[in-house]
This record gives structure tokens, C-alpha cells and sequence, in this order.
């Protein structure tokens, strides 16, 4: 054969279970019309079949990466070792692909669109554009996959992630689950994990309970993870990473995300921005779905919505800029986003930080969540009132946000100078007010969201919908600007 025989091809793609209805017909006839390459073919699964065996670790129970019975797989076996046999190939190759049982089934479907609930999933690649899919193996493994996402079964007990996030809770009875990554594998002992693959860059092992083998490709030493740790599948030794479990849809948070579009949210959530941009105090909206977005350097993810999209910061360098309402002076100002935290490291994580913080400006806003996991308003030059329970000088939130770590969660602060007040806002809801006896206009201008400060203020996250209005929201309005953007039920 040479190099650009066709039938290399078609060899690849039925050994990767990419192979259409047309490919497959092309592949059997040439198994018929030349003896020569059916021993080919017969060497070339057989080398496949190996490679794939040694591809994982050994675990108790694994079963084969091929998608057949197991006695048809006996049967398999014993056609792939005997060129006599061939004829048996032939029809095997046919049943494989009309009768070849489930890897995983669609359990739910949450503005997928190509896979339906209750659809069965072996060994095809999938795309998925938008949205999530909780699925259950066959093993009893819970698989959530976050688009956009390529990824293939290869076998109830292998998955391969071209791209995407994925969570995964595997049960005792599929110990050995593995996902292979373009740079490495992830192999579970018993335990929850996240694996995350970018379109660039390596994949990352995010451990939330229990034990995984991490190896990265290029002759990488194997690595245990145990609870808590997380590890970047670099070419040969790989490095370590600061845990971001809430960086993964659980199976748990599916059914409310579910619920939530079925109820028309979404809908209310773009009524409700609709109205927002009508508003002739708005400073600025950004809910990241225009292709033409601020400077900087972040990742864009899913958003809130399927589809929708989200900047997300997770590295020192990771930060955009933004440059709204020039010098002014804002006697009043509400600040509002929708965050999902990824973890809520010491001792800041910045939200918005103006450019600066000089006496030459009294008023510069830097709104961030403390080490206290509060939210805080601070303003330069402004001061506490006589009494204040602060402890650092600035207004704080008194709710943490903790509680809400691992799900998208609605902040706001109210800022009033003339009435000298910081309100905060948890999830639609008055949480705190503090009084300040020096209380400066506002001011905006130059401006970072994410990370803006290597040394202390480090935002590991997704944002949504970002809001800055010139004027002082009532507690009914923030609480209906929550009940509309919602995405839970």
C-alpha cells in the first residue's frame, strides 16, 4: 500500500468509530476483493486493540475500548488472530455497527440540541455548540459535559476530550474511568474530578474528592491526586495548579439549570437587560455577547445561558479593560454582575478597579470580594462614620459569598454620596448598609475587571452581565434584576 491509499484511511476511521455508513460499505468490499489487505486489516486492529489496552492504567473490572458484547468480543478476538477467519470479520464488521450496545446514556440535556434526553452514545464524535449534557455511563459513571465541547466514547471506561469541560462521579462499579486529553490522561480511582481541555493550551485535573492518576503525554510520570489538588497535563512532567472545582457544572446543579429555561428565564433575563439599556442613567452593560469586546487577556466560556458567553479569569496575567464614564463625578452609582467564583483566594478578588487609587482623584471605585468572602465598596478619600463596625476602613458586605461558591451568584452594591450610604446585595436580596462620614462623588474612567494586581487581587471566575448605572437602584428594583437573570429554578 502506499501512503496515499485510501484504505489507510477508512483503517483509521473504523478504529476510531468515525466511519460512516459510506466508508464502512468501501472498507467491507475491500476486505472481500483483496486478500493481501484483510491480513493488512487483521494486523493493523490488532495493533490498534493493543495500543488501546496499554493506553490506561490496569484497574479491577476495566473492560475492553471495543463497543461489542463481551462474547461477541471472544468471538472478535479469535477472527483478529486467524486470517482464515475472515469472512466472520466481514459480518462482525457489519453487526458492529447496527448493534454495538451503549457507552452512555443522555440522562438530560440542557440546551444541547443534538443529543435528546434518553439518547444513546457509543463511539461517535460529538460536537456540542452550546449548552450541557448530564450522562450516565454504562458503569453508572455521572458525566456532565459543558459546550463547546468535542469529545468521543471510546468505551463505557474511556473518554477522549478533543475539547471542553467535564465533570465527572464515578461510582465504585466504574473505578478506572478514564478521559484522555490531546495532553494527557486523567485515570479515577473512586472520586469526583473536573477535567478541563481549552481549544490551546494543556488540560488541567481538577480533583474534588477521592483519587486520580494524572499522567501527561510525551513520557509523563505517572501522578496521584488526591482530594483538593489539581494538576496541568504539560508535555512529560506536567505542574501543579490551584483547585477551581467550581469551574465545573455538577450533575446536581443540572436539574435547576434545566427547570430554568424551560421556564422562559432566559427570556425574562433579555426583557429585563432590554430595559436596562433604555435606562438614560446607564454607564455601561456588558453581557460579553458582542463580538467586539474590551481589551485584555481572558478566556471566553459559556455564560449563564447556553450559548451565551463569558469572559473568564483565572490566571495572574488574565484582566480586560474598560473605560466608562469618563472623569465625571457620580454622586450615585450601582455596581451589579453575575459571578460564578472559581475559588476565593486571599486576600482580594478584584470585581472593578479604577486605574490608580490617588488623593488626586477622591472617589476612585474598587469594588472586590475580601478575604472575608464579603463584598466591598471602596472609595478613595471616603471615611467611616463615628460607630462603624468595620474593622478595615471600607464598607462590607456582611453575608459571605462562600456559600455560593460553585454556582452563578448575583452581587450589587448601591453607592449614594449624598446620603453617604454603601448598600450591598446578595442574590436580589438587602444585605448590608454602612454609613461613611466623608463620602465623595464617585469616579470612574479607566478601569480593570479580573485580575488587576499580581500581588493581591487575583479573580478566579466567570462574569456575567456587568452593570454600571449612574444612579441609586431601589432594593425592588435590584431584586427584580435578580429574579429575571436567574438561571436557576
Amino acid at each position: 500500500m502506499t501512503p496515499n491509499d485510501p484504505r489507510l484511511d477508512w483503517m483509521r476511521q473504523y478504529a476510531e468509530g468515525t466511519a460512516s455508513a459510506e466508508t464502512t460499505a468501501q472498507l467491507q468490499q475491500a476486505l472481500r476483493d483483496d486478500p493481501e489487505f484483510r491480513s493488512l486489516f487483521l494486523e493493523y486492529l490488532n495493533l490498534d486493540l493493543a495500543l488501546s489496552a496499554n493506553a490506561v492504567l490496569p484497574a479491577p473490572g476495566s473492560e475492553t475500548v471495543v463497543c461489542v458484547p463481551q462474547s461477541r468480543w471472544q468471538l472478535w478476538r479469535l477472527v483478529a488472530t486467524a486470517a482464515a477467519a475472515c469472512a466472520a470479520l466481514i459480518f462482525a464488521l457489519s453487526w458492529w455497527h447496527a448493534e454495538r450496545p451503549p457507552f452512555a446514556t443522555v440522562a438530560s440535556g440542557v440546551g444541547a440540541g443534538s443529543l435528546a434526553n434518553g439518547a444513546q452514545v457509543c463511539g461517535e464524535v460529538h460536537e456540542i455548540k452550546e449548552g450541557l449534557l448530564d450522562m450516565i455511563t454504562a458503569r453508572g459513571a455521572r458525566i456532565v459535559i459543558e459546550a463547546p465541547a468535542t469529545f468521543r466514547f471510546e468505551s463505557a471506561q474511556r473518554l477522549r476530550m478533543m475539547h471542553g469541560r467535564i465533570s465527572a462521579d464515578v461510582p465504585p462499579a466504574a473505578k478506572g474511568f478514564t478521559v484522555i486529553t490531546p495532553t494527557g490522561r486523567a485515570v479515577d480511582l473512586g472520586t469526583k474530578f473536573g477535567v478541563d481541555v481549552p481549544l490551546h493550551g494543556e488540560a488541567e485535573i481538577h480533583v474534588f474528592q477521592g483519587k486520580v492518576i494524572a499522567q501527561s503525554a510525551g513520557g509523563g510520570k505517572r501522578r496521584s491526586l488526591r482530594d483538593g489538588e489539581a494538576f496541568a497535563l504539560q508535555s512529560g512532567a506536567g505542574v501543579t495548579r490551584e483547585l477551581r472545582s467550581a469551574a465545573f457544572v455538577r450533575h446536581e446543579e443540572v436539574a435547576s439549570l434545566h427547570a430554568a429555561l424551560t421556564a422562559g428565564q432566559r427570556a425574562r433575563s433579555a426583557a429585563a437587560l432590554a430595559a436596562m439599556r433604555r435606562d438614560p442613567a446607564l454607564i455601561a452593560l456588558l453581557d460579553f455577547e458582542s463580538p467586539d469586546l474590551p481589551p485584555g487577556h481572558y478566556r471566553i466560556v459559556q455564560g449563564r445561558w447556553p450559548g451565551s458567553r463569558a469572559p473568564e479569569f483565572v490566571n495572574v496575567a488574565d484582566r480586560m479593560k474598560l473605560d466608562a464614564g469618563g472623569d465625571r463625578a457620580w454622586p450615585q452609582l450601582t455596581l451589579a454582575a453575575w459571578v460564578r467564583l472559581d475559588r476565593l483566594g486571599a486576600p482580594y478578588q478584584s470585581l472593578l478597579h479604577t486605574d490608580g487609587w490617588s488623593k488626586n482623584k477622591p472617589g476612585q471605585v474598587h469594588w472586590m470580594l475580601t478575604h472575608s468572602t464579603t463584598m466591598r465598596l471602596a472609595l478613595f478619600g471616603n471615611t467611616l462614620a463615628p460607630g462603624s463596625d468595620e474593622r478595615h476602613g471600607f464598607p462590607d458586605s456582611l453575608t459571605p459569598v462562600l456559600s455560593e461558591q460553585g454556582r452563578w451568584v448575583h452581587l450589587a452594591v448601591v453607592y449614594d454620596s449624598e446620603k453617604r450610604t454603601a448598600r450591598f446585595y446578595l442574590n436580589g436580596r438587602f444585605d448590608k448598609e454602612t454609613r461613611q462620614e466623608i463620602a465623595h462623588p464617585a469616579r470612574l474612567g479607566p478601569a480593570q475587571i479580573g485580575n488587576w494586581d499580581q500581588h493581591d487581587r487575583k479573580l478566579s471566575g466567570r462574569m456575567d452581565e456587568l452593570i454600571l448605572l449612574g444612579r441609586a437602584m431601589s432594593d425592588g428594583e435590584v431584586l427584580a434584576l435578580f429574579d429575571a437573570g436567574n438561571p436557576y429554578y
